[in-house]
């Protein structure tokens, strides 16, 4: 039945229609998904074995919920995702500032309406994207902003005194009564205003400016933290805390496929750029191992955490930096390029927090550090690995490529080369096709230049060659010639 036709709360009673808590709304909506064997929190990666059981049996048990997570971790993403699990619509009292339910109302406006006009009472119908408010917890947040206070100009335009609850303006918990709530970065509320929560957690009711009101308020709280804010700017009161009824820790992806998969859904790439730039699938895997490595770098603060986000941004300007290069060559297509890594460490270093060793060393030097550990972990996955040792007169994988360059003055790539002069300079080094034509041979036509030049970043950072920023460019070159180099 179609009950948003219904306009009276005469006609409601008669439609059978049964008034439930939000509690109860999101609890049997999630058992009616999971009985269907719908899917609850779509979007959401990595978190199918380990979050989201944990939420849903929160869900369950009608508890408020406080996700405890460090940055990028999907902590908001998961609560505005619950709305889906809110009836699509709900009555109201039309015209109540805090949506009265006809069937319990709270509010002094929907009580008087309800004795004056009974059954032919005003209804209207709130749909479910209008039920989910959100706070940023600050420090200037005020229990006024929250539960409410007296409005002096609503008091002098009615001409009521001070004592009339009729003078009261509601704060945005109130107004969500019957909705999500959500209050971000919740140690940074202060410790007094924390406390205002108190009584509307565990008794769901408010006080404003000394008035007796019993405001049973009906509403889905949701939490979210970062530990890092434990110690560095606030807490959360422990009566708070104990008022709360699920923390649920959150993480980061735990492989490479869930944060490219995360990736791939979050960079919202233009269709141009979809159409016109090819990306190698080992430029994909590069970018999220980055973000595993500066995870375990000394250089980055982990209690601080390295968000998704880095991941994001970090593969949005991998794009544009191929693009603008074929913007500059006039071209009308291109590939990503290994090369093209030099141009995500903007988005590194605006995204970590580093110790103090790590502002010795320098933002872009850490940066770029990061990009060859993760070149290095990934080379002896598709390549054979290098010792550290080797024995003399043997023959090892690599010594035909260290040989060319020996006989030759190496290459250089610039960042602007066109894509014909690009695999013309990588072509030059014959030896490296027969080292991907033996370990790499189902590698496709268009990831045969890429994987080119991620054995040369290999090659240099196992110290068989080496490679120097040039200008606008990389050379490769053999170690003596780069000894040389050095030393003159």
């Amino acid at each position: 039945m179609d009950y948003t036709k219904i306009t009276t709360f005469g006609a409601l009673k008669t439609s059978g229609y049964k008034p439930q808590t939000i509690k109860e709304e999101l609890r049997q909506n999630l058992i009616t998904k999971i009985r269907a064997g719908e899917t609850v929190f779509d979007g959401v990666y990595g978190y199918e074995d380990t979050v989201i059981p944990e939420l849903e049996r929160a869900i369950l048990s009608k508890h408020n919920i406080n996700f405890l997570g460090l940055r990028g971790q999907a902590k908001t993403r998961l609560a505005r995702l619950m709305v889906n699990l809110l009836d699509e619509y709900v009555p109201v009292v039309q015209g109540s500032e805090i949506n009265d339910d006809p069937y319990n109302p709270i509010s002094r406006y929907a009580l008087e309406l309800l004795r004056e006009k009974g059954d032919e009472t005003p209804i209207s119908w709130l749909h479910r994207s209008d039920r989910f408010a959100e706070k940023l917890a600050t420090p200037d947040v005020t229990v006024a902003d929250l539960i409410g206070d007296v409005d002096p100009i609503k008091a002098a335009n009615l001409k009521l005194s001070y004592a009339d609850d009729r003078v009261i303006h509601f704060g945005m918990i109130p107004r969500a009564n019957r909705s999500i709530f959500v209050i971000n970065e919740l140690p940074d509320l202060q410790a007094r205003i924390q406390v205002a929560l108190f009584n509307i957690l565990q008794e769901g009711d408010i006080q404003i400016r000394g008035f007796k009101l019993r405001l049973p308020l009906d509403i889905q709280f949701i939490f979210t933290a970062n530990p890092e804010d434990y110690t560095n700017r606030g807490s959360i009161v422990t009566p708070l805390k104990d008022r709360i009824g699920s923390q649920i820790l959150t993480h980061y992806p735990t492989s490479v496929e869930i944060a490219k998969a995360i990736t791939a859904q979050e960079a919202n790439l233009e269709m141009a750029q979809k159409e016109q730039i090819y990306i190698p699938e080992l430029a994909r895997e590069l970018i999220e191992q980055i973000s595993f490595e500066a995870r375990n770098s000394e250089y980055i603060d982990d209690k601080s955490g390295v968000s998704a986000r880095m991941s994001i941004t970090a593969f949005q300007n991998l794009i544009s930096t191929a693009e603008l290069r074929m913007l500059k060559n006039g071209s009308q297509a291109t590939a990503v390029r290994l090369g093209d890594f030099m141009g995500i460490i903007p988005a590194i270093t605006g995204k970590v927090e580093l110790v103090y060793e790590g502002e010795q060393e320098g933002a872009d030097t850490v940066a770029l550090q990061l990009i060859e550990n993760a070149v290095k972990k990934l080379f002896p996955v598709l390549f054979p690995k290098i010792e550290k040792l080797e024995r003399e007169n043997e023959r090892y994988p690599y010594d035909d490529i260290v040989r060319w360059f020996s006989e030759s003055e190496g290459i250089e790539l610039s960042d602007e080369l066109s894509d014909l002069e690009y695999v013309r300079v990588l072509d030059e080094v014959v030896p490296i096709k027969a080292l991907i034509q033996q370990y790499q041979p189902e590698t496709k036509s268009e990831d045969i230049h890429f994987l080119t030049e991620f054995v040369l970043w290999g090659l240099t950072l196992n110290n068989k060659l080496s490679k120097y920023r040039v200008g606008t460019g990389l050379q490769f070159q053999d170690n003596f010639q780069g000894y040389l180099r050095n030393n003159l």
